[in-house]
């Protein structure tokens, strides 16, 4: 709130004033204090007049339009009118002899109502100068009234009554109150009833001031009176105002609304404790919306949209004493503020809102006598214009700002140095715009624009181009808007001229005709494009270069302007605004359509804001207060959010208006942040639009489109652009604009091209019609394929036909397909087999056949099917007609078993069953092979080979039941269980003694459940044998004990075998020490044989007991002279031992080692080598003793083979230990001389044995000895010789693993094949010289 001037007269000191501002235009105002005058300012202060008066005013008020002042004064009968037109004072005899109290103008006529301390009425009538006196309309002074909207008349009187007349001062209502009343209004009291039209409520003050009285003129008799809290204090003022309110202001400060809705009445609707001590004024502006009160020192200023809201508040610190009144214009612009002591304060609320700008420079008013221009975007320092009159009109220029009122203008140069007043010019009429550029004003008044340099002292401008008026003499228009630019004049008429004239030519150069008149121009800042809005409120952007002509979308018929954005980077957008939005539009000149006009988007304008400038999407706009204020356009939001933060819908939203106002870059960003393909999708679209190849192929290498950018890549250098913009139509899926351009274009093969490639066959056809003739076969065909496809057979017959060219052979062939299909499919049916048969397709008759048996023409494609080598379905459809004989003549071509199936069961129905069996075998049906060769071809050996082949349960389910007639229970057992029949078999066995048998079937594969109920069975029959071993099968390891014991010993003592291995998988003790009492004769006083004890030791795993047992077995075989069968058991244990990793007993080791070299003399003797045999005897003889049977023999061959290897000491002292008595007798005789003989003449001479390295310490020592003297390790021996082994010479059998002296092993493989040791067979080629024998040597492998 800025002040705009103060009042104070020394007369007025100290009193407080009256005042009332001029109605309607609020240009003057009149006050009266205590001097007999009262005074007349304009709204800038300026004193107009004054009017001297007899005595001090009573009471002033203007006429409803301004025009007259009417001023009644104490001690005088006459009435005071000034007339504000002419400046004239009339006085006015009242004819009223009384003191005249009171003065009120009607609201709505030249209507004056006067009355008087003692109750009279004048009611004068300006207009016919009729005065109508009413004598005692009230008994005492009339105080207050009120006129209403109706020309009806409500006075109050100090008689405590209200009246209510008509224009001729007839009592129409009367009503008491309880006291004197004052402040009467007019207003409308809400109620639920349809009321009549009209103010039909009158309200006054009363009761002392404490209450509001309201009187239903409708209602006479139900007056309502309400009273308010006494804290509140006294009524002081209270006005009516929007639907049925009423404002009241309290003299303790309290500021209140209530309602006069009956359903509300009494209720506070808001209550403000504005004024801390007293309120004395409240004034309500309708124009602004706005209520204020004044008390204290202060003013405050209140929404009448939100009361709560507290819109400004104005103290004024010198006014100690306090406010009186306030009061605002009709305008609501000025608000007068009194004070008690006599001064009076115009504050300027409201400013007219003028403004105009030029490119980025903008001027507009900030007080109502002050024109501020700015130029923000180029940052220029704000100049501050005074003016001489408050302006209806603002202009500015590059150079210049004009201001302007009525007729007249002012003009203004902005230099660097200031502001400098120019001139000032009168026009020919009312001037209600004017524009400026650098040269020129423009001023558009009646129908009409003068066009004048700004400065004609410099003469720059010739002569005759100083001044035009338009239109010219002879053109009967009236020009309606006008727009400068900097080298064009634009005007637009109520005929629909748009006219361009160039100031520098002098001369128009442009003109449109518009079916309807131009409202308004508005071109942009070169003059290039024009939007204008004509007399249907329709808006259109015309471009006076080529003369196009667009209309905008979705124009709003509010629009009041428009502005063009000034941004260099950005110059095809605009916006149009009315009073609460802003529309922003975008022109895209280059599009694949053509040049076109977008709606971006609307925002919301703030209150009473102007727009006066538009820059890179912020709109600088004008308000009431004379400031201006920025407005960031919805549309150009994406300019002042930050990516990182915003939501993916945001962002979405955001990128959607870059692309729509072309702002790439921006939306390469967004793109960017949201990091999704439909983003980019999007972006890479709109570039196709707008024709911007470059960055469409950027954006879709960018999404990795490859296709995409290699077809941009292709067409990025094409010069028709026409051809360009049907490849980008293309691309954007819109055919129909692709086929106008490219057929426009220098190549309109591409249309035909596109429309094939689509398979748009009918658009094809025409464009071949027109394009290439030679073409139109093969479309024909395409086309047809589609239309058979679809179903559309007799188009596609016609097609196929059109589609034959005569000349081209593959072609021709498809397409004569296509009619032998179409010809079948339309009912021509021997039309199209012909063809079918002619045509070399097999396919084709495949498709042919289908299509006819789809028609149940069975005869037709099974002949179709044969032609064409499909015998399986040419036999399939033979069938359906019963044509057998065809069918079997095709059957040894038909690989489908469900047709041999089918030919088989017609045969067998024919009784030809060698032939079905044939036909069921070739569809491998065994089931009903088998059936036939059991049921009519009495072939049961046929029957058992294909169920033992095929293991079919059905098959085997007939054999069995074939056998069991037959009485063969065993192969009918056998059959059952291979037929899964496994309950049946087994009752089978049982009734006919056939258990073995179906226990010999059963096998390995029968269940738990089998194997109880097979033992179960031989336990009643009390065969031990069977029941044990059907018990063990099914875990019942101590029954099958139970039955293995008693089973008779025999020779094989089988039975004993089975209990070793039942208790073996059993793991339990209490059976394995039962089997252990049994075998060492604790049950029946009979030992059984220790190999069995052995064998129990094995199965349970306990091999260290069992390598014990080994030795005593081998102990007793040997002592019975069975030394292999000794040998054996020891190897097999030892090897057992190995196995399970357990170390060799030395006992078993030596007495293994012993057996091996008697073992091995009689191989050597055998091949003649007596040395080596001579040698084990040695060893065995000096280990006689456990070879306690052979004990004389043993010496005797060692005695013959020691003489015969020359070892003659020790055939001596072999011969010796014969001579003995105990074996002397023993001797053989043949032998006994001899051995005497050698005894008498003994020779101690003997052959001295080689020597070889030890294998641990390399010691030498004899051949044959097997402990080393030096590192006295147990040598490991040669399994062919006895020898120790040697590093250099090592092989093991490849078997057992027992090494051998490689050279020795190979000699002696020469005559023998098998290894002395294991007797497993070995082959020289399987030996293999071993160079690493240290884990040979290892000592945990060798006996303790």
């Amino acid at each position: 709130f800025q002040r705009v001037f103060s009042l104070s007269e020394k007369a007025w000191t100290g009193s407080c004033l009256q005042y009332k501002w001029q109605k309607t235009l609020g240009n003057y105002l009149a006050v009266a204090g205590l001097d007999n005058s009262v005074k007349i300012f304009d709204r800038h202060g300026q004193k107009m007049n004054e009017l001297s008066l007899p005595g001090r005013c009573v009471s002033l008020d203007w006429d409803k339009d301004g025009d007259t002042l009417a001023v009644i004064a104490e001690k005088s009968s006459f009435i005071h009118l000034w007339d504000a037109n002419i400046n004239k004072t009339l006085q006015l005899d009242s004819g009223l002899r009384d003191q005249l109290s009171f003065l009120l103008w009607s609201k709505t006529g030249p209507l004056l109502a006067v009355g008087t301390s003692k109750g009279n009425l004048l009611i004068y009538n300006q207009q016919t100068s009729r005065k109508i006196p009413v004598l005692g309309k009230h008994t005492k002074r009339i105080t207050c009234g009120c006129w209403s909207s109706q020309n009806l008349l409500a006075l109050g009187s100090e008689d405590r009554n209200i009246t209510v007349s008509n224009h001729e001062g007839d009592t129409i209502r009367q009503t008491s109150v309880r006291a004197d009343p004052a402040d009467i209004q007019f207003s409308v009291m809400k109620t639920d009833e349809r009321s009549l039209p009209g103010e039909s409520t009158v309200s006054a003050v009363a009761v002392g001031k404490k209450t509001l009285f309201l009187f239903n003129l409708n209602d006479p008799d139900n007056p309502i009176e309400l009273a308010f809290q006494q804290r509140y204090g006294n009524i002081i003022s209270y006005r009516w105002y929007g639907d049925g309110y009423i404002m009241i202001g309290f003299s303790l400060g309290y500021f209140v609304v209530i309602s006069t809705h009956i359903r509300e009445i009494g209720q506070e609707l808001f209550q403000a404790h504005n004024h801390k001590d007293n309120l004395t004024s409240i004034a309500i502006s309708q124009t602004l919306n706005k209520a204020a009160s004044c008390g204290d020192n202060c003013v405050k200023i209140h929404d009448l949209t939100d009361l709560k809201e507290m819109d400004a508040i104005v103290t004024l610190e010198e006014e100690a004493r306090g406010l009186d009144q306030i009061s605002w214009t009709d305008d609501g612009q000025l608000l007068a503020v009194s004070s008690q002591q006599g001064t009076l304060h115009v504050y300027l609320t409201r400013l007219p809102i003028l403004g105009g700008g030029w490119g980025t420079r903008i001027a507009y008013l900030t007080s109502l006598l002050e024109v501020t221009v700015a130029n923000q975007v180029d940052g220029e320092a704000t100049v501050a214009v005074a003016v001489e009159v408050e302006p209806n009109f603002i202009a500015v220029g590059p150079y210049h700002v004009a201001v302007g009122m009525n007729n007249r203008a002012w003009f203004y140069a902005l230099g660097d140095s200031g502001v400098e007043r120019l001139k000032d010019m009168e026009y020919l009429g009312t001037v209600t715009s004017m524009c400026l550029n650098c040269d020129y004003a423009a001023a558009l008044f009646e129908g009409k624009v003068q066009l004048h340099v700004i400065e004609s002292e410099d003469q720059v401008v010739r002569e005759d181009r100083q001044t035009k008026l338009f239109p010219d003499p002879d053109q009967k228009y009236r020009i309606l808007s006008h727009a400068l630019t900097t080298e064009f004049l634009f005007y637009g008429t109520d005929t629909g001229l748009i006219q361009c004239f160039y100031t520098e030519d002098w001369q128009s150069v442009n003109e449109y005709r518009h079916p309807v008149g131009v409202r308004k121009v508005f071109p942009d800042p070169n003059g290039t494009r024009l939007v204008f809005i004509d007399d249907k409120s329709d808006g259109f952007l015309y471009c006076p270069v080529d003369d196009s002509l667009l209309e905008l979308p979705d124009f709003p018929p509010t629009v009041t302007g428009v502005l063009w954005e000034h941004w260099p980077g950005d110059k095809a957008v605009f916006v149009a605004f009315d009073e609460d939005k802003v529309y922003t539009y975008a022109f895209h000149k280059d599009t694949i359509q053509g040049p076109k006009v977008i709606l971006v988007g609307a925002t919301k304008l703030p209150f009473s804001h102007k727009p006066l400038l538009l820059y890179n999407g912020e709109l600088t706009c004008q308000t009431q207060s004379g400031k201006t204020s920025g407005v960031v356009l919805n549309t150009h939001s994406f300019l002042s959010t930050t990516h990182t933060n915003s939501s993916r819908e945001h962002l979405q939203t955001l990128l959607q208006q870059a692309i729509k106002l072309k702002r790439f870059s921006e939306a390469w960003s967004m793109c960017k942040a949201l990091g999704s393909a439909e983003a980019w999708g999007e972006l890479g679209r709109a570039c196709l639009h707008h024709m911007e190849v470059e960055l469409a192929i950027r954006v879709y290498r960018n999404m990795g489109n490859v296709g995409m950018v290699l077809s941009l890549e292709d067409i990025k250098g094409k010069e028709d652009q026409n051809l360009l913009a049907g490849h980008l139509a293309m691309f954007l899926n819109d055919y129909n604009q692709a086929q106008d351009f490219y057929l426009a274009s220098s190549y309109p093969m591409a249309a035909l091209e596109m429309r094939r490639d689509l398979q748009h066959w009918d658009s094809a056809l025409q464009l071949a019609k027109r394009l290439q003739p030679d073409e139109i076969p093969f479309i024909s065909k395409e086309y047809a394929i589609q239309l058979e496809f679809v179903g559309d057979y007799t188009n596609a017959l016609a097609h196929y036909e059109k589609g034959i060219t005569g000349d081209n052979k593959e072609h021709d062939e498809s397409c004569l397909a296509g009619v032998a299909r179409m010809s079948i499919r339309m009912g021509d049916i021997r039309r199209g087999a012909n063809q079918a048969i002619k045509h070399p397709s097999r396919a084709l008759k495949k498709d042919c056949g289908v299509i006819l048996e789809s028609m149940k023409q069975y005869s037709e494609a099974a002949q179709l099917y044969e032609k064409g080598q499909y015998y399986d379905k040419a036999a399939s459809v033979y069938i359906r007609c019963k044509n057998w004989a065809k069918v079997g003549e095709l059957l040894h071509h038909v690989n489908s078993p469900k047709i041999h199936l089918q030919y088989a069961k017609a045969k067998e129905a024919d009784g030809k069953y060698k032939e079905a069996v044939q036909a069921y075998e070739s569809a491998r049906d065994w089931d009903n092979v088998i059936r036939i060769q059991l049921e009519h071809l009495s072939s049961p050996e046929e029957a058992v080979r294909i169920v033992r082949e095929t293991q079919s349960v059905d098959g085997a389910k007939m054999v069995a039941r074939f056998f069991l007639r037959l009485g063969d229970y065993a192969s009918a057992i056998q059959f059952l269980v291979l037929s899964q029949c496994g309950d049946e078999a087994f009752q089978l066995a049982q009734r006919h003694g056939q258990m073995e048998v179906y226990a010999d079937i059963m096998g390995s594969e029968a269940s738990v459940e089998d194997y109880q109920s097979i033992a179960l069975y031989f336990e009643g029959e009390k065969k031990h044998l069977q029941a044990g071993k059907f018990f063990r099968k099914c875990g019942q390891y101590s029954r099958a004990l139970k039955h293995f014991l008693k089973c008779p010993n025999t020779d094989d003592n089988l039975a004993i075998e089975m209990a070793i291995e039942t208790v073996g998988e059993a793991k339990d003790d209490a059976l394995t020490n039962q089997l252990i009492d049994y075998l060492m004769g604790e049950s029946d006083g009979m030992p059984k044989d220790a190999k069995y004890l052995f064998r129990l030791y094995m199965a349970l795993k306990q091999y260290r007991e069992s390598a014990r047992t080994a030795i005593i077995i081998a102990r007793e075989e040997q002592s019975a002279g069975n030394y292999r069968n000794a040998h054996d058991v020891l190897f097999s244990m030892y090897m057992e031992l190995q196995t399970q990793k357990i170390k060799i007993p030395a006992e078993m080791a030596t007495n293994l080692m012993i057996l091996h070299s008697y073992i091995l003399v009689k191989i050597h003797v055998k091949r003649g080598d007596h040395l080596k045999g001579a040698r084990m005897l040695i060893r065995v003889s000096n280990n006689i003793s456990k070879f306690p049977s052979h004990i004389v023999p043993i010496l005797t061959s060692a005695v013959i083979e020691c003489h015969r290897a020359g070892l003659k000491n020790s055939s001596f002292s072999f011969a010796a230990m014969l001579m003995r008595p105990e074996y002397r007798s023993k001797i053989d005789p043949k032998y006994k001389k001899k051995i005497e003989a050698m005894v008498r003449r003994p020779d101690t001479s003997e052959v001295e044995e080689e020597s070889s390295p030890c294998p641990y310490c390399g010691f030498s020592l004899p051949e044959s000895e097997l402990l080393c003297s030096s590192c006295k390790n147990n040598l490991p021996y040669c399994v062919a010789t006895g020898r120790h082994m040697v590093k250099e010479d090592w092989c093991v059998c490849p078997h057992c693993q027992f090494p051998a002296l490689f050279s020795q092993f190979t000699q002696l493989l020469e005559t023998e094949s098998m290894c002395p040791m294991c007797s497993e067979s070995v082959s020289t080629s399987q030996l293999k010289k071993i160079t690493d024998c240290s884990r040979y040597l290892q000592q945990d492998q060798l006996e303790l």
